[in-house]
This record gives structure tokens, sequence and C-alpha cells, in this order.
């Protein structure tokens, strides 16, 4: 039963995945510690250490019913969390009791538990993304010939296509891939090292063989499943890796503001909108308003996530000598905290992407009343061709097109630029042919060459890699 009486964060209360909530949750974060110290006492039994087969069966039957309260009690007296955990399973498993934790130090479980949990967070998070970018890529196929007005500086610029455009997030989204990959194929495992990661007290165990010190590190790092662990670490793995990882992190939260800002300025345009549902209110008094509120939910998720990597920058910078533990708290915080908005930022993208709101007619209608200005080169081009004077039909331009902006801005009329250059005697030589020359289709260079071309060579062979992984059910329904 929930409790409304003590705080709960809206993250996984309200908006994160079941299984990004399950990867950080307490259950599955001591989970692992016990499975890490089974594995250290079976690795310690195979070398030669006096650790019996009922001591291992002991451990292995009690890897996943932990007793929260009864820690809790335990962490009152010890003020030791994994101390406390060690004598609640070591009630569990009297017999295993004298060998749980033998050699270790605390950081033993707590860092490479999270270095597991920053793994699978990273694989949800790259199921996701991957899945992400093949609707993307669908989405920009789909509009890749619709012209649309550009925007510079968002003031009107040459036109490029919806398709086009949604390449350029697409293209951001597949960068963003390309790091996460990187970081998910190098990310080593802290494993067996000590205290101050010198592995003393495994030496002192197996009397000075240095050798079996070295195999028992890469044994249990190898039964965790990763393939190497860090060649050399203090009390605890370098905090940098936490920086590469959030900076990565970043870049994604990165690309989903730019187009959710970019999406909203759109809505206000009328050009694009979010889905929006039959009974959806939009404005609890005006009740005509259909706000943009996915997307205002990702740029302000997102801004949590960017403001992310100066902070665990600032955690490793002040990790003194081997270990200090003023990273800990903050730790707790911002590691789940951020996967856990960026779990919920690809959610509601994908739910945007996916039922993105085109209008076609709203588009054109705002293109065509900028078209007469981006044509004018061209009708220059046209009239000089015909036989004009270029410098008299750019300063006829310049003043039909001043005169044009001046009705616009201070009388309110519409955009008649065209019959202004049409009924002026310079251009009666093309004057039948101007309408010809303003089609839209003409202005947009190789748009559509350009996203197909960039869906073929660069998004097709990921999505073909990681075929396993492509199932859009991967975003299960979530509060959106």
């Amino acid at each position: 039963m929930e409790n409304y009486n003590t705080y709960q964060s809206p993250l996984s209360g309200r908006y994160a995945s079941n299984e990004m909530s399950y990867n950080w949750s307490p259950q599955r974060k001591h989970s692992l510690w016990r499975k890490l110290w089974l594995e250290l006492a079976k690795a310690e039994k195979a070398l030669g250490l006096d650790i019996s087969d009922e001591q291992i069966a002991e451990m292995d039957a009690h890897q996943n019913d932990i007793d929260f309260k009864r820690v809790s009690e335990i962490e009152k007296k010890l003020r030791h969390d994994v101390m406390s955990h060690i004598h609640h399973f070591g009630e569990l498993c009297p017999k295993a009791m004298p060998i749980i934790h033998l050699g270790a130090t605390s950081c033993y479980v707590t860092d490479n538990s999270e270095l597991i949990q920053l793994r699978e967070g990273m694989l949800i998070i790259q199921k996701k993304l991957l899945n992400l970018i093949k609707r993307f890529s669908e989405r920009a196929d789909e509009f890749a010939e619709l012209p649309t007005l550009g925007f510079t500086h968002f003031q009107p610029a040459q036109p490029t296509t919806v398709g086009k455009r949604l390449s350029l997030y697409l293209q951001d989204l597949l960068f963003d891939f390309n790091r996460l990959e990187y970081e998910i194929e190098n990310l080593p495992f802290r494993g067996v090292k000590g205290t101050t990661g010198t592995q003393a007290s495994f030496m002192s165990l197996f009397k000075g063989d240095s050798k079996k010190v070295a195999e028992l590190d890469m044994m249990v790092t190898n039964k965790m499943g990763f393939s190497k662990p860090v060649s050399v670490s203090s009390q605890t793995y370098t905090r940098k890796i936490d920086y590469y990882i959030l900076a990565v992190l970043s870049g994604i939260a990165q690309s989903a503001y730019k187009f959710a800002t970019d999406l909203r300025l759109l809505s206000h345009l009328g050009e694009i909108e979010e889905p929006w549902e039959s009974s959806q209110i939009g404005s609890s008094a005006m009740a005509y308003k259909k706000n943009p509120m996915r997307s205002e939910r990702i740029c302000s998720l997102a801004r949590f996530v960017i403001s992310l990597p100066d902070n665990a920058a600032n955690t490793h910078s002040n990790q003194w000598f081997e270990r200090t533990l003023d990273d800990s708290a903050n730790r707790r915080i911002v590691l789940p905290e951020a996967f856990l908005s960026i779990d919920i930022i690809l959610s509601v993208l994908f739910n945007i992407i996916n039922g993105m709101q085109v209008w076609p007619k709203v588009i054109e209608k705002n293109l065509l009343r900028e078209m007469p200005f981006m044509a004018t080169e061209n009708i220059m081009m046209a009239a000089v061709k015909a036989g004009g004077n270029r410098q008299e039909l750019h300063e006829a331009i310049r003043v039909h097109s001043h005169a044009t902006i001046r009705g616009i801005k201070e009388h309110g009329k519409s955009n008649d630029l065209l019959d202004r250059i049409k009924n002026d005697n310079l251009f009666a030589p093309i004057a039948n042919n101007i309408d010809k020359i303003i089609n839209p289709a003409d202005f947009i260079g190789r748009s559509p060459d350009q996203v197909r071309e960039f869906i073929k060579n660069d998004i097709c062979p990921l999505l073909e890699k990681y075929s396993h992984l492509i199932d859009y059910g991967v975003f299960e329904a979530i509060s959106v």
C-alpha cells in the first residue's frame, strides 16, 4: 500500500519504467551484494581456502530473502550499512557467517554492485534509444519531401523539409548511441582489490601467492559478467567512470531537449504538435488550450540530467588519496536519478514521435507567406536572363520588399510582394512565369536525398547490427 505521508521520488513513483526502477531498487542492490559475497567465497574455495560446500550452499540458498526491517534494526546499532547486511546474511547463513566478506572491504560490494547497475542501466537505455532511433528514422523518411519554412535565429530562412529537420535530431541520437555503446563495451569491473586497492588482505589469505590473488580477481570479475577489472584501484574504482557515463546521459538529455524545445515552438506556429488524447485537458482555466506538456516534461527532466556531469566531476576531483566518504550520499542520489530521468525522457520522446501530428496545410500556409521574399533572388536572376539590369532589378526588389514588410507590420496587410513585382515594368518579361518560380519544392535542395541517404548509410546498418533489440514494446505504458 502506498504511503502518502512520506516523500517519494516522482521519478519512480509516477514516471519511470518498472525495469529501470527495479535496477536501482534496494532489493536489486542488496541481492547483488549477496551474489558478490557468494562468488568471492566460491573463488576463494576453488583457489584453496578452507571453505566448505555446505557454507557455499547456505549462501546460495539465501540470495534474495532480505528482511530490510531487520537490517535497519542492526544498522541502528552498528551505524554501518554493509556490516548490517553482513550480519543479517549471517543470521540466515550461520555456518557461512565466518567466511562471508572474507578479505574484502565494503567497496567490494558497493562499488562492484554499482558498476553492475550502471551496466544494466545503460543496456536498458541502449535498447530504448535504438527503438527511438528506428521510429525517428521512419518519421523522417515519411516527411522527407514535405517542404517547410526553415529558421535561423527563429527568423524565416531558406526552406527545408520536415523530414530533413527530423534527420538532424536523429543524427544527434545516433551520436549519443555510439557514445553509449562505447561506454557499455569498455566498462570495467572493480574486482577484488582489498582495502586500499593493494590486495594486501588477499595476499595474507593466500600466503603471499600473488598469482592466486590475481586469479581470484579475474575469476570473480568473469563470474559477474565482466571481461576485465580495472588494472589498479584505490579503495574505490575511479569516480571518473561515473563522469564519463553521466556525460553520455547528459548528451541524450541535450538531444531530447533540443527536439522538445523545437516542437514547442512549432506547436505555437500550429505546424507540428504532440499527440493529443480526446479527453485530455490543457488548462484548468482555459478550456481551449492544447499545451505541449510532454515536451515540457522532457525539457524539465533533461535540464536536471544535463547538470549532473558537473556534479560527477566535482566528486571525482575531491576523492582524497585512496578514498573519502563524501562521494557516498551524493552518488546514492545522482546515479539512480540520472538513469530514471533518461528512462522517462526516452519513453516520453517515443510517445511524441510515434504519435506526432503534422499539419501540412498550416506548414504550407506559413511557408507561402514567406516564399515571395525567399524567391526574390531567383526572380531577379530570371529577369536578368530576360535582358534586365541586375543592379536596377536588385534595387526594385529592395524597395518592393521593404514596402511589403511595412504594409504587413503597420497595416496588417497580407504579403503582396509578388503582385508588386508583377506590376513593375522592369519585370514585365517574366511576369507570367513568376508564380512558377516560387514553387517550394524547388527551394529544398537535396533535402529528400540527404534524408534517405543518411538513413540508408548510417541508420540501417545500426538497426541491422542490433536487430535483436528492436521491439517497440520496450516503451511500456507509463504516464506520459
